[in-house]
């Protein structure tokens, strides 16, 4: 078995023992018991889940690296009247991520981050904006993806010219002279929406290309290294951005195809609870498309926005965001995907980058198909994003399209790189930023550098 696929036995779930210490933040004591457990004769499937565990519990408390007084002092070093009481407001009502370590509440590391992005007065009261045209603080402001939805509206389609620039690096501190790095970048995959891709540059000359469809695909270097230095690629391609007009189409056909409607662990999986929620939400419904809109709705018009931990330590990631009603981009794509796919409607992942003129970020959505009609896009991200703005026309448009400003890297949710990393990843699910391994081990996120730029952004006439 690959190390990566012990991750499709993630929601076996824990021993209580072992479970009651997790969630009291005793992770070294987790981890003993798991590695009493691992001695034993246990089946397959627990075995599969407990590694998996053990490595998320060695990770998990680097993400949450403050106490409640450090977290309160970085916002007043932007508010200085913000009050504790308002803190734990946030913490009540979910806006600010945390978890016990050794008994004690840990604040997320993003935390900060994810209240200026979805919370436009705390943003206007700190003085910070984040970069993207999808962080506008600015609701009146007409931007980039008003203009293109208007003028994908008018003319059908819209098409973009895009270079970038994506580069790894081991960081200083941990690098060693003589070791081996395999590194991995996510380069433009063939897809309905990209044609005429093109490897421009690359550092080193020897980089391993994968194919064209490669359902995650990737540039990929081994080396042994003498000296430090980014491995890199500059890539170049057409993207066309085709519009569906959702809410004037036709009735669709009562029975669906029977393409990616299947359940697909640790994540995609129909608990008792999707169900339920499918069930209560399409009461009445028979058109599949009103039912894709339905689900659409329910995320975009009820979840809040906020930064996530890495997905490596996530856990059932769909029933979690239905729960708590926040996640982030990728997040509420898995969860529109599985309540497609409980209702019987083909739905798939697609990720990789927004290539903005100004700015370059990893995201993820989704391609839903809905017969007679075929394939579209949803983005409940983008979504959720526009009623932040009061954009209601734009909240609209994120469902059945998208805009031309993309990077398509990734057309399944966890699949294997066409060179495969021998050790665990960093995100085992997904690739927008890149990968590192030694020889020993896979590298986490903490430990490598990694860089993208928007060189070129312009509209193809």
């Amino acid at each position: 078995m690959r190390i990566n696929d012990h991750f499709k036995y993630l929601n076996i779930g824990l021993p209580e023992d072992i479970l009651r210490r997790k969630m009291h933040g005793d992770f070294e004591g987790a981890i003993r018991l798991i590695d009493r457990k691992l001695a034993q004769e246990i089946p397959d499937a627990l075995r599969s889940c407990l590694i998996v565990q053990r490595e998320i519990m060695s990770r998990t408390a680097a993400d949450y690296p403050y106490s409640k007084k450090e977290a309160i002092a970085i916002i007043r070093e932007h508010i200085p009247d913000f009050e504790e009481a308002e803190f734990d407001e946030r913490v009540d009502n979910g806006r600010i991520r945390w978890i016990y370590v050794n008994g004690e509440m840990r604040i997320f590391n993003r935390f900060f981050q994810s209240m200026v992005k979805a919370d436009l007065p705390f943003a206007a009261r700190a003085g910070v904006s984040l970069p993207g045209v999808e962080s506008n603080v600015n609701k009146n402001v007409v931007g980039l993806l008003d203009r293109s939805m208007q003028k994908m509206k008018e003319n059908g389609h819209m098409t973009n010219r895009i270079r970038i620039r994506a580069s790894l690096k081991v960081k200083d501190e941990v690098f060693e002279k003589g070791m081996f790095i395999r590194a991995h970048l996510p380069i433009p995959a063939m897809c309905e929406q990209q044609t005429d891709i093109k490897i421009e540059k690359m550092y080193p000359e020897n980089g391993m290309i994968a194919p064209l469809d490669a359902p995650q695909r990737t540039i990929c270097w081994e080396e042994n290294m003498e000296e430090n230095h980014e491995f890199w690629v500059e890539y170049s391609y057409l993207h066309r951005a085709e519009f569906h007009d959702t809410e004037n189409m036709g009735p669709s056909d009562p029975v669906q195809p029977k393409f990616f409607v299947h359940e697909e662990a640790p994540h995609i999986v129909f608990t008792p609870y999707i169900k339920e929620l499918v069930k209560t939400l399409t009461k009445g419904v028979t058109d599949p498309l009103e039912k894709a809109r339905i689900f659409y709705d329910f995320i975009t018009l009820n979840m809040k926005y906020t930064f996530m931990p890495a997905y490596f330590g996530l856990e059932n990631i769909p029933e979690t965001c239905a729960r708590t009603y926040t996640g982030d981009c990728g997040v509420f794509a898995l969860l529109f995907i599985t309540l497609c796919r409980c209702a019987g409607i083909p739905a798939c992942w697609q990720s990789g980058l927004t290539a903005e003129p100004d700015f370059c970020g990893g995201h993820d959505w989704v391609r839903f198909y809905v017969a007679p009609h075929g394939w579209m896009f949803a983005d409940p991200s983008y979504g959720t994003g526009a009623v932040r703005l009061e954009k209601e026309e734009r909240r609209k448009f994120y469902f059945g399209n998208l805009d031309p400003y993309r990077m398509v890297a990734n057309s399944e949710f966890m699949a294997p790189f066409t060179i495969d990393k021998d050790h665990w990843r960093a995100d085992p699910y997904d690739n927008q930023l890149g990968e590192m391994e030694t020889t020993d081990r896979g590298l986490r996120y903490e430990e490598f550098i990694r860089n993208k730029e928007t060189l070129l952004c312009e509209e193809v006439v």
